[in-house]
């Protein structure tokens, strides 16, 4: 008997249809950024293709997105050679919790790495730029919930994290990223104002001018428009672009041997 999963082909998705999601989004981050009073051109969508096949992110560029985050090292590093091999220039972004044994294949890729969250894994990221004559940009997670199951050094510690990260020299620390807690609206906005207001401290504590640590990586589907109101310059967007993620399927398949 042999059991394996197989991924279930997602409902069909045509150019078209991603490309007016992606016109609806930048739409209502537009109407979200004037309503706060900022300039729309200061918040930039991640498209999260994690979970999706190469081919459902190839339509994606064909509809004119060009940024595109994922969770998993490798999971990236096979859409990356996809997308290359066809002749497309795109710009990815990882947004999932680092393991140093995947910096060297994260690290290649990604402009910006969003989940660094330890002086251990920035210090692996300073190494492998060190050793290719780089600078890696990251951004510190921080955990705004306080939830136990959620990556990110705790509000508390930041600071001491960043002053570690800040003595790497090929290391470039351009800000702060959150998950916030699935909750109502009030509590999530609170998690990102709370995250806005330890950039601000992290300006004034290390910043040399106010473009110093420039990101705030925070909004999802489901809160984008509340994450734009508290200052979010990168919302990491999935679902509400490419739909639920293909789910799982167990197949089954039994051998027609004789029994003895």
């Amino acid at each position: 008997m042999t059991l394996f999963l197989q991924a279930m082909a997602p409902p069909e998705t045509s150019v078209e249809l991603l490309r007016s999601r992606w016109q609806e989004l930048l739409r209502r981050v537009a109407e979200a950024a004037r309503r706060a009073g900022r300039d729309p051109a200061e918040i930039r969508i991640v498209a999260v293709s994690k979970g999706h096949p190469p081919e459902l992110v190839e339509l994606a560029v064909q509809a004119g997105i060009r940024c595109f985050g994922e969770n998993y090292a490798q999971e990236m590093h096979r859409k990356a050679n996809h997308l290359r091999q066809r002749g497309y220039e795109v710009e990815w972004h990882f947004i999932g919790h680092v393991q140093t044994n995947k910096v060297k294949l994260i690290a290649p890729i990604a402009a910006l790495i969003h989940g660094v969250d330890s002086q251990h894994v920035a210090e692996a990221f300073n190494r492998w730029g060190e050793r290719h004559g780089v600078i890696v940009p990251l951004l510190l997670q921080v955990n705004t919930s306080g939830e136990a199951s959620k990556h990110g050094c705790q509000p508390e510690a930041l600071f001491q994290l960043a002053e570690a990260v800040l003595r790497l020299p090929s290391v470039h620390l351009l800000g702060l990223m959150t998950i916030p807690a699935p909750a109502e609206a009030q509590r999530v906005r609170q998690e990102f104002r709370l995250l806005r207001n330890l950039r601000g401290e992290l300006q004034q504590r290390y910043g040399s001018s106010p473009e110093d640590f420039p990101h705030l990586s925070m909004g999802m589907s489901a809160d984008y428009e509340l994450a734009v109101e508290e200052g979010a310059t990168l919302l990491r967007i999935g679902t509400a672009l490419f739909g639920e993620r293909p789910s799982k399927q167990v197949v089954v398949t039994l051998s027609h041997e004789r029994l003895p």
